[in-house]
């Protein structure tokens, strides 16, 4: 009944804090737009009104791409360097309103305030930065542990079949994403006693949050797990309803546009819904 308790609060606290949702939502969008935007602009120059525009109505054909000549080669290198740099500023970016988001959905955080998300974002991103490089650190040494490993062993083995290194990819994967779960909950818990604490610590608030998923693993990971299922459902539901819908007039386009940037808002709440439920179970604990 804990965990349902605290996904409960933690939806209603979501709720209050959809301002904050909107603002991680403009600048996302923002943020893709700086990339998407210059592309469609090359191609626009690139094809003009020919006859390829309408080739490309009908699906990707390579021939296209060719006939676009040097355009297509200062395409592919500003998509390289764009895709870089939205990578890193959006990594950047995600890390600065994680720490606004985590302040708004404390218990005490009161009436949303737009002036106190932004400095609570500021107040936080360091330590939530170094939090995040520690962690994804360790994510990624366990998956060279357990799954790339594995497969290179049993590759190099003496006729390995394809049923064996399926067998082999099932196993590691699903040991990885056990494991992965573990590492999802000792960020969240350091980052939720970072936002409580006024003293900034990144070693103290990943020690606190190993201590915190150990010392409450049932409870804390059956809540993880459920949480991460839902965002994979939701996940899965995305892409089973988008690439089946086909606009086939400009109507359509900004409708489809509309439903995208609906389906991401929910993603946003569900994350936000997920930092909120280990920052109450915490502070239940605590209490």
């Amino acid at each position: 009944m804990k965990i349902f308790s605290a996904i409960k609060l933690s939806a209603f606290r979501s709720l209050k804090t959809w301002k904050g949702v909107l603002i991680v939502w403009l600048l996302s969008l923002i943020l893709v737009s700086m990339v998407a935007l210059p592309i469609k602009g090359v191609f626009k120059s690139g094809l003009g009104n020919s006859m390829i525009t309408e080739q490309l109505k009908q699906g990707i054909n390579l021939e296209v791409f060719t006939d676009l000549g040097t355009t297509f080669k200062g395409l592919v290198s500003f998509f390289k360097t764009g895709l870089f740099m939205a990578i890193v500023i959006g990594f950047l970016l995600n890390v600065f309103l994680t720490g606004g988001l985590f302040s708004a959905i404390k218990s005490s955080a009161g009436k949303f305030s737009v002036a106190e998300f932004f400095s609570a974002s500021a107040k936080n991103f360091w330590s939530f930065l170094v939090i995040l490089l520690i962690i994804s650190a360790i994510i990624l040494f366990l998956g060279i542990l357990i799954i790339v490993i594995p497969l290179v062993v049993v590759g190099q083995a003496d006729g390995p079949t394809e049923g064996i290194m399926m067998k082999t990819a099932l196993i590691t994967f699903s040991v990885f994403f056990l494991l992965l779960v573990v590492m999802l909950l000792v960020a969240d818990y350091a980052r939720a006693w970072q936002v409580l604490n006024d003293k900034s610590g990144y070693f103290r608030a990943i020690g606190f949050g190993f201590k915190q998923t150990f010392r409450t693993f049932f409870f804390s990971y059956s809540l993880m797990l459920i949480l991460l299922l839902f965002q994979l459902l939701y996940g899965w539901l995305v892409l089973s309803i988008l690439p089946g819908i086909t606009p086939v007039s400009g109507i359509g386009v900004f409708l489809l546009f509309l439903l995208s940037q609906l389906m991401l808002i929910i993603k946003i709440m569900l994350k936000v819904l997920r930092y909120g439920s280990v920052t109450t179970m915490m502070e239940q604990k605590r209490q």
